[in-house]
């Protein structure tokens, strides 16, 4: 995934040198997004202080970009750690990003098995690539 030169084909908003910010390909809402290592590690323990800095600046940068475009009413940041706690990819962790609004968890997801976005991926990835690069 973070093989480079196809930034805006995989998603890939900004590159650090331990960890990239991508765009959840599968958002909840505008603007969900990941910090990821570069190296493959199941758990938090497996990174050493360099990486864990700046997973937590980048994340940082993340909340503060979100907040600045999409004004949303608040935050929700975590890591799914293992499969039983809902990780999608095995042994990898990643800090989810994704900005809420209120009321913007409704039955379209549930009953419908459909996400509402109000842009595109790729105008949300222009936006942020933008505000990451500033």
């Amino acid at each position: 995934m973070a093989a480079a030169g196809r930034d805006e084909e995989t998603l890939i908003v900004f590159r650090g040198e331990h960890n990239f910010v991508v765009l959840n390909r599968f958002p909840y809402t505008s603007g969900h997004l990941m910090v990821v290592p570069y190296r493959h590690v199941p758990d938090l323990a497996g990174i050493d202080e360099a990486v864990a800095s700046e997973l937590m600046l980048l994340t940082r940068a993340a909340e503060r970009h979100i907040r600045w475009i999409y004004r949303p009413d608040g935050l929700n940041l975590g890591m799914n750690i293992g499969e039983s706690a809902g990780a999608g990819v095995a042994g990898h962790i990643h800090m989810h990003v994704l900005p809420r609004w209120t009321g913007d968890a409704n039955f379209m997801t549930t009953v419908g098995q459909t996400r509402v976005l109000p842009e595109e991926l790729t105008v949300t990835w222009r936006r942020l690539r933008d505000a990451f690069a500033s």
